[in-house]
């Protein structure tokens, strides 16, 4: 069997997960300090936890309706008008649930880009946009962001690299690995620049309630006009540590959602079961615990900003997710060359920015979703590093 002819060639071509090429050396490595994935290490909270055992005592194990329990999408319409100002006023038709927000992402795309359409990638982001928008013989238009800018997507940039093939911009935000948000004035210039056209927005907003700024997250589907073009992407990994559960969700006009809810039904058929049960709980009872969380985020989050940029290490104060972006050119070195060899002599694994796209050349990802006591060993470990670099020259 010549298995290079019974491929399709643009699985083939897809690159593997820069993420996970770290986190498995690290995890053969022993005594080494994992700085690389975006997982919370906090538990579920019980209340959630509780909610999912008391449904599989109750014997709640069938097949739910392929969009999911009508209970959990009134739920989170509820939930996203109270935390975010989005209406949702048809939620058995405005609102799906999905294996993770990852399928999300990938149903939204699918949906609407068809062979030769162009999808517009703000960069470096999360991994996932370029290879599904290539499956679906989509273009991908990468769009470098600027550390200048605090890498958000600027009105111009945006001008810039629409085509009349445009068909969606991916606004991925607070952003995945930089940790940037889009503000309000911000948004509202890129709404601008939309309003008029027949481009659709696929915004992923799975780190939105880590926003560390003065004012909570604004989606880009809450301003005039721009409902009708969006599909907001969320879940329940990063707010409510539900990581393992593989639930997410897509809220968005009802003809696109109901192509996107056809491609799942086919596909994936309905989202865990018991996981939906528990969802319910995290959307009604667990804005305090959403809270409690933010907060420790929080705390790590200035510590690695302050301790990178002591070091040398240029580092932009992130206002959203749980990553920082610290700039390593002053080494020298490439982001591989960077990572690799402080895997080797600290043990210590952050990520190569170029895992994020090829903008993201001279960074690296530190995820902060770890223990003080974990990021602070980290941190020493770096430091030591950093001098043995200067040392050695």
């Amino acid at each position: 069997m010549n298995y290079e002819k019974v491929i399709a060639p643009a699985a083939a071509a897809m690159r593997p997960s820069g993420i996970r090429k770290f986190f498995d050396l690290a995890a053969e490595m022993e005594g080494c300090i994992s700085l690389g994935v975006g997982e919370p290490d906090f538990k579920t909270p019980w209340r959630i936890r509780d909610a999912g055992i008391r449904s599989l005592e109750k014997g709640r194990t069938s097949y739910t309706a392929n969009a999911g329990l009508k209970e959990l999408r009134l739920e989170i319409a509820a939930y996203m008008q109270r935390r975010f100002g989005l209406e949702y006023t048809d939620p058995l038709h405005e609102i799906l649930v999905t294996v993770g927000g990852s399928e999300a992402i990938d149903m939204c795309i699918r949906s609407l880009v068809a062979p030769g359409d162009e999808v517009i990638i703000p960069e470096p982001c999360f991994v996932c946009y370029q290879p599904i928008t290539t499956l679906t013989g989509g273009v991908p238009v990468p769009v470098p962001l600027k550390a200048e800018n605090e890498f958000r997507l600027t009105a111009e940039e945006l001008k810039a690299a629409i085509t009349p093939k445009t068909k969606l911009l991916v606004l991925p935000f607070p952003c995945n690995p930089t940790g940037a948000v889009m503000e309000r004035e911000h948004l509202e210039a890129i709404a601008e620049v939309l309003r008029g056209t027949d481009i659709m927005v696929l915004s992923d907003e799975i780190y939105a309630e880590l926003n560390y700024g003065t004012e909570r997250h604004v989606s880009i589907a809450s301003l005039p006009g721009m409902a009708e073009r969006t599909v907001v992407a969320n879940g329940f990994s990063k707010a409510f540590a539900m990581t393992g559960w593989r639930l997410g969700y897509a809220c968005g006009p009802a003809p696109v959602m109901k192509i996107m809810t056809k491609l799942h039904q086919n596909c994936i058929m309905c989202a865990p079961t018991t996981s939906q049960y528990a969802a319910v709980v995290a959307m009604r009872e667990c804005d305090d615990e959403i809270e409690r969380m933010r907060r420790e985020y929080d705390v790590r989050r200035r510590l690695l900003v302050k301790r990178f940029n002591d070091m040398g290490l240029s580092c932009f104060e992130p206002k959203g997710a749980f990553y920082v972006f610290p700039s390593i050119q002053s080494t020298g070195l490439s982001s591989a060359e960077f990572c690799e060899k402080l895997l080797y002599s600290q043990k210590v694994a952050v990520v190569p920015g170029t895992a994020f796209g090829d903008s993201g050349e001279g960074f690296v990802r530190v995820s902060y979703a770890y223990s003080v006591n974990h990021l602070t060993e980290a941190l020493g470990r770096i430091e030591r590093f950093l001098e043995e670099l200067r040392t050695n020259g």
